[in-house]
């Protein structure tokens, strides 16, 4: 079982690189669009919401462009999302210089799948260094009850590689429980295969909890899986049971392996389960039916439930069913990340309670 340190100031910090994303109304495209939402978003502050907004203490370890407008729409939304952050203030260096990333994307409709661009050029969280941040005052003094990385932020730099490495490791010295979201994008990782395999297996190696998918195993860490195992007539839960089975001897310090699943059938309809080994426990929840506004930021959100239910100490079964609640009530958002009025609010969502709360 996982223990949280009992003297923490932060229930969870996460790095991260800022930026803007721009959707059009309407569950438009963006090519037809003239008019556009923006909001600040990142993957990592995507799942620290669901902490965020229950009440439990977030920080957020960024950077930012000195001088900024983007910069300070993004520091007052991290404010309303009730979070402290800590960044280094970067100067822009000209007009061709650091800035922070685009996110330009829509939420799809029906037969019409989202379509998302990134546009991440001079992105100045590629600049993330361990000389930026006190480590020993934040985890050592203040105390952290969980650091929560991704592939992401990893992948990003080499710099951001390194500096989630020395997070892990100085976290781990101090007590503090390690997740790690592998998080897979193949356009950050073209040429560079042999350095971030590297990076993921070490992060990989000192984590409490790992949240990835046989892909995410195979196409990470250059891992090999015995496909006979396998067979058609096995659930997605069953299949991830399986992946579990076949790569937990070689990651004995993790205590939780967990996924979400997803079966897209249009774009506001999909199937959403998850499952997670917790220990020797098993839990799952085979795919369930749930209406979609926008997709982006489900899995963000079911992880973000995950951790506050392991911060609240639920059981291994609670834990998974907040954690999907948390994925499946995101959906219902145009913003990429939850923002949830309290906990019986999503405890609702998993019961398919869906009466008017007056």
């Amino acid at each position: 079982m996982i223990k949280i340190k009992s003297n923490y100031k932060y229930a969870l910090v996460v790095p991260t690189s800022m930026g803007v994303r721009l959707l059009p109304p309407d569950r438009q495209t963006v090519f037809s669009s003239e008019i556009f939402y923006m909001q600040a978003t990142s993957a990592e502050t995507n799942v620290a919401s669901v902490c965020s907004y229950l009440g439990l203490p977030v920080k957020v370890l960024t950077t930012f462009v000195k001088d900024s407008p983007i910069a300070h729409f993004i520091k007052a939304n991290l404010r309303s999302r009730n979070m402290d952050f800590d960044g280094k203030d970067v100067e822009q260096g000209g007009p061709w210089g650091y800035r922070h990333q685009f996110n330009i994307a829509d939420s799809g409709f029906g037969s019409r799948g989202p379509r998302v661009h990134n546009d991440r050029a001079g992105e100045v969280g590629k600049t993330l260094s361990v000389n930026d941040f006190d480590l020993e005052e934040l985890f050592g003094e203040e105390g952290v009850g969980v650091l929560h990385l991704t592939g992401l932020i990893c992948a990003l730099s080499k710099e951001t590689g390194e500096f989630c490495l020395e997070l892990a490791k100085t976290a781990k010295n101090h007590g503090t429980v390690v997740s790690f979201d592998f998080n897979y994008r193949a356009s950050f990782w073209e040429n560079r295969q042999q350095e971030l395999r590297g990076t993921f297996k070490k992060i990989a190696d000192i984590s409490d909890i790992i949240i990835a998918n046989q892909s995410d195993f195979e196409l990470c860490l250059g891992l090999q899986f015995d496909s006979e195992k396998y067979n058609a007539e096995m659930t997605p839960a069953q299949q991830f049971k399986e992946t579990v089975n076949q790569v937990k001897e070689r990651f004995p310090g993790a205590s939780i392996f967990a996924t979400n699943l997803r079966e897209v059938k249009n774009a506001n309809r999909h199937l959403w389960g998850a499952a997670m080994q917790s220990g020797e426990e098993w839990t799952a929840i085979e795919p369930r039916e749930i209406s979609v506004i926008d997709r982006i930021g489900g899995g963000d959100a079911f992880v973000g439930g995950l951790l506050y239910g392991i911060l609240k100490n639920y059981t291994p079964e609670k834990q998974l069913q907040f954690g999907w609640a948390c994925g499946a009530l995101a959906c219902t958002y145009f913003t990429d990340y939850l923002q949830p009025d309290n906990e019986e609010q999503i405890w609702d969502v998993w019961d398919g309670n869906m009466r008017v709360k007056r």
